[in-house]
């Protein structure tokens, strides 16, 4: 299944630059803004809402939308009351407006069905809310890349690139994890959320703790290490 963002601001520059922000995180995914009136002012046009919602449908078979402010989300809830013919594959995420249209574009390209993306939207508000993420906490590998008794893999490299892991990094680095399909911990966060990556605050230099566990860890934790070694082609 394939989701679709709309983005309901009262400004259009600001849906414009989430846009913008979530599609270098997940270029595959049809991302679009719905913002301000017909005339051009500030505010929320229901008429501009749905034929976003209209032009996303084509594009993928679901579509979460999300809305900055309190009227906008009105705007949206008489759109979803309107429109029946909707119903099961347009849905109104409960989430911050810029952290849960990031989330929710990984989640997407990371090929996540429509509630998987509605999700991963609204945990994002979450995340920078501790002041320190929760961690799976593995138990440290007797050896670096040697598998402990219970099969945990870990370990260490530093952040290369002088900006760190910064938005694209962390995006490309939480896409490649999904995609390998072993739970894999770097810095103690889940390295495939790209909000807790950026939470992490990674510089440059940093050194970061990569772990896995069970099948598979050994291969994961490599792939993961030399990724970050790389430096995402701007070391």
């Amino acid at each position: 299944m394939t989701v679709a963002l709309v983005l309901v601001s009262h400004s259009a520059l600001l849906a414009q630059g989430a846009v913008e922000l979530a599609g270098q995180m997940a270029p595959d995914v049809p991302l679009l803004p719905a913002a301000g009136t017909l005339d051009g002012g500030l505010g929320t046009s229901l008429d501009i809402v749905t034929g976003a919602v209209e032009r996303a449908l084509v594009e993928a078979d679901g579509v979460v939308v999300l809305a900055d402010l309190g009227s906008a989300v009105l705007t949206v809830e008489s759109a979803l009351e309107i429109e029946d013919a909707w119903s099961g594959r347009v849905v109104l995420a409960d989430a911050p407006f810029v952290e849960g249209a990031v989330a929710a574009a990984v989640a997407a390209q990371q090929g996540g069905a429509l509630d998987a993306v509605q999700a991963a939207a609204q945990e994002a508000g979450g995340t920078f809310a501790a002041s320190a993420p929760a961690a799976p906490a593995p138990p440290v590998a007797a050896e670096p890349g040697e598998a402990t008794a219970d099969g945990v893999v870990t370990e260490h490299v530093t952040v290369r690139n002088p900006l760190g892991l910064h938005a694209r990094p962390a995006a490309q680095l939480a896409r490649a994890i999904a995609d390998l399909g072993v739970p894999v911990s770097v810095g103690g966060v889940d390295g495939s959320s790209v909000l807790q990556l950026l939470a992490l605050g990674a510089t440059g230099g940093k050194e970061l703790e990569v772990s896995a566990r069970g099948a598979g860890a050994r291969e994961a934790v490599r792939a993961v290490v030399g990724l970050i070694d790389g430096g995402f082609g701007e070391a």
